[in-house]
């Protein structure tokens, strides 16, 4: 099985070999991955770090020998902690890169970082600083940086930065963590999910003090939430349903 890495700041992988498909995810600068089906001019990718899979454009990556692929995926993961930052490569070109991109492959990429990063985990209560830091931020269906991110790409982003691995969707982070029986009980950085009419959760949010909650919802924002779900006030309606909130750590 072959292995690779994310040499550009953000690449689309999509549920099917097509520009054309939905993009269900993205490759982040630096994030490593096994090669497990290609296709024409398109790999299907399964993402080291969340198991999550899809279709990239060959033209997109590097490939990495299952060396190198082992021991990056042995190291703590190194962030990007700056909101927009660039590496530079050998031709001394710039390569953007988004908040919370992996540093850990520049030896590999022969890329050179001079901005701000973070390491190891860090104390619960910083998860919210991160995710505020994404207010504002459009959603964009399949997105996970500060120009487009959906509900799960915001939760996992804001999780990741501050050395914590948590999964892709948000019915896939509704099967971690302990449950909790009242909101009272939670503390900010828990993950508040929420369902729709046939009870399939559909949304995720990050609790935060008093009742408020940090979501991506038409763009990062901050609203209120309740025992029946999340108030928007400028709508002066309920926007999602509660279904649970779980603790993850």
């Amino acid at each position: 099985m072959s292995h690779g890495i994310g040499n550009l700041g953000v690449v689309p992988m999509r549920l099917e070999p097509s520009d054309t498909s939905e993009m269900v995810s993205q490759l982040i600068y630096g994030d490593i991955f096994k090669i497990i089906d290609t296709r024409k001019n398109w790999i299907k990718i399964r993402l080291d770090f969340d198991r999550y899979e899809g279709w990239i454009d060959k033209k997109q990556y590097l490939p990495i020998s299952e060396e190198d692929f082992a021991g990056l995926s042995s190291q703590p993961i190194i962030s990007n902690n700056d909101l927009i930052e660039f590496v530079s490569d050998e031709n001394n070109s710039l390569i953007t890169i988004p908040f919370g991109a992996t540093l850990n492959g520049l030896d590999i990429l022969k890329h050179h970082f001079e901005g701000h990063q973070t390491a190891g985990i860090t104390e619960k209560s910083q998860l919210i600083n991160t995710a505020l830091t994404y207010v504002n931020s459009p959603y964009l269906w399949g997105g996970k940086t500060p120009f487009g991110i959906d509900c799960s790409g915001f939760t996992q982003m804001v999780y990741k930065i501050n050395g914590y691995k948590i999964l892709r969707d948000a019915s896939q982070q509704a099967t971690m963590g302990e449950a909790l029986s009242f909101i009272e009980e939670s503390e900010p950085g828990d993950l508040a999910f929420f369902d729709n009419a046939e009870g399939v959760i559909t949304h995720v949010g990050i609790i935060m003090h008093d009742h408020y909650i940090i979501h991506a919802h038409g763009k990062v924002r901050v609203d209120r939430i309740d025992h029946t779900g999340i108030f928007n006030t400028e709508l002066k309606q309920y926007t999602h349903k509660l279904r649970v909130i779980k603790k993850l750590i």
